[in-house]
């Protein structure tokens, strides 16, 4: 075993490898000192963290805590990151794991050998002493997973917890759980059972052009909402009747047809289960994912693009609207045909022009090889008969903020940004600036007047009330400025006003 002394010579030689060369201080006949592992790690970080404004604000706003403690914060957990394994490495197995405390985040190293609490205070940590070390904890973690198969039902987790230095099992029903711990041979000092009513589950996004499953395949046409309901998405009526189930693209129990109209129309819409959230986006090339903000139908000869299982994505233009055309099965009225092609198992998925839904694929003849002529159902048709709308916008822009010189519009998802009049931003004069935002109704939507400082964007200016809409003004010197939009919660289109000096 290696003694103190040992373990922090160690510690000040690893740190030549992750930190700035030592500080010097003055000390007696002019020697020097290196500053401590820690204290070192956080210099480092402190000269080289530059973090976004933004995440200061939403630090402040979601942890409770103030500017410069979010700023503190974010250099200690930089600084942390970079010894842990340090601490790690030289203690061993007398490590018993580290973690970050308080509102500025500053670390705690654990070990369960006493001779090592100085040395840990030396490196300029605190310390705290402890039963288990680490890899013990681990060793006995490791068992629960190898016993899984027969964890209970009501357990939805277990982890090894540093603070406490024990193993947490969770559990819905705690006398079960106790009966799975104390059936697994591990030492009771070990593990801790904890009542809890979590119940997780995976979470899918439904994204328009996804495959579906309902004995065959079909494709998604476009994510909406309802009233009363989990929402869903619309696709193709000769996919499913009426309760027919389906699975979403990875096998995965997903919704129902709660409506479906063929032949006459071929258009239906399913309603998913709470493992699937609506999103407003299609599948576009490659990874891409393109966002949908409204349903206005464009003009014949105008460019329209096809997402689908089969196939992906492709691209043509649109040729004649409201036309009829005829399968096996019967005749459909009011679709519009296009030069897109499309290949079996893309039926149901989505036709979008620019950021406008148009329709879900019907039918059509020919393939992706040689092309080929295909049919959508309009949109607008199934939003209305079915009553839903377009998650991500599906409605026009608000109409308020009138009377400001310049007026942007835009759509976000939760937690997204957007920069007007863009990310270069406006230069102004000194004087007045004048922000509106007008957000979709049922969401918060907050808004940042941020000033450029050299290379730095520097917020002097918000709104950020728990509603949708915000005004404020600021009187600035002259500068280059922009307005960060955040959805906070919620999605949809919203329309920024803006007066500037």
């Amino acid at each position: 075993m290696l003694r103190s002394s040992a373990v922090t010579a160690g510690f000040a030689l690893a740190l030549t490898l992750v930190a700035t060369p030592a500080i010097a201080h003055g000390g007696p006949g002019g020697s020097s000192a290196p500053e401590s592992l820690y204290a070192q790690a956080k210099a480092q970080a402190a000269a080289t963290t530059q973090p976004d404004p933004g995440m200061i604000e939403a630090l402040q706003r979601d942890l409770g805590i103030s500017g410069a403690e979010a700023r503190a914060r974010l250099v200690n957990e930089a600084a942390a990151s970079k010894v842990e394994p340090v601490f790690s490495r030289q203690l061993g197995d007398r490590f018993a794991g580290a973690w970050l405390t308080g509102p500025t985040a500053e670390l705690v190293v654990a070990t369960n050998d006493s001779t090592q609490v100085a040395t840990i205070l030396k490196a300029g940590a605190q310390a705290k002493l402890v039963k288990h070390s680490l890899a013990t904890l681990d060793a006995a973690k490791a068992h629960l997973d190898g016993l899984s198969g027969s964890a209970p039902k009501s357990i939805p987790s277990w982890y090894v917890d540093l603070q406490s230095n024990s193993v947490v099992v969770l559990a819905r029903d705690t006398a079960e759980a106790q009966g799975f711990v104390d059936g697994s041979g591990l030492d009771a000092s070990l593990v801790r059972v904890e009542a809890s009513t979590e119940d997780p589950r995976a979470l899918y996004d439904v994204r328009g052009g996804d495959a579906y499953y309902m004995g065959g395949r079909c494709s998604v046409g476009f994510s909406v909402t309802r009233t009363g309901s989990q929402g869903g998405f619309v696709t193709a009526g000769h996919c499913g009747r009426v309760g027919t189930a389906t699975q979403g693209y990875n096998r995965v129990a997903q919704g129902t047809f709660r409506g479906s109209s063929f032949p006459g129309n071929d258009y239906a819409w399913v309603e998913v289960n709470s493992n699937w959230t609506p999103v407003g986006v299609v599948k576009g090339s490659g990874s891409t994912l393109l966002p949908v903000n409204g349903s206005t139908q464009r003009a014949v000869g105008s460019s329209i693009c096809r997402s689908g299982s089969t196939t992906g994505y492709h691209c043509g233009t649109i040729q004649q609207h409201n036309t009829s055309v005829t399968y096996p099965e019967g005749t459909i009225t009011g679709v519009t045909r296009t030069t897109v092609c499309a290949e079996p198992g893309d039926s149901g998925g989505s036709y979008i022009s620019g950021d406008q839904a148009q329709g879900v694929t019907s039918g059509g003849s020919g393939n992706c090889t040689s092309g080929g002529t295909t049919y959508h159902q309009p949109v607008n048709e199934i939003l209305s008969t079915y009553g839903l709308t377009l998650a991500g916008g599906g409605t026009p822009p608000p109409t308020g903020c009138s009377g400001y010189q310049n007026t942007y519009n835009g759509s976000l998802t939760s937690n997204q940004n957007a920069y007007q009049p863009g990310t270069g931003g406006y230069t102004a004069a000194a004087g007045t600036h004048r922000i509106c935002l007008d957000g979709p109704n049922g969401t918060d939507y907050d808004a940042y007047l941020q000033r450029l400082s050299g290379s730095t964007w520097t917020t002097v200016a918000q709104g950020t009330s728990p509603n949708p809409d915000e005004a404020f003004t600021y009187n600035g010197t002259a500068g280059t400025y922009r307005v960060r939009v955040h959805a906070y919660s919620g999605s949809g289109s919203y329309t920024l006003g803006l007066t500037r000096p």
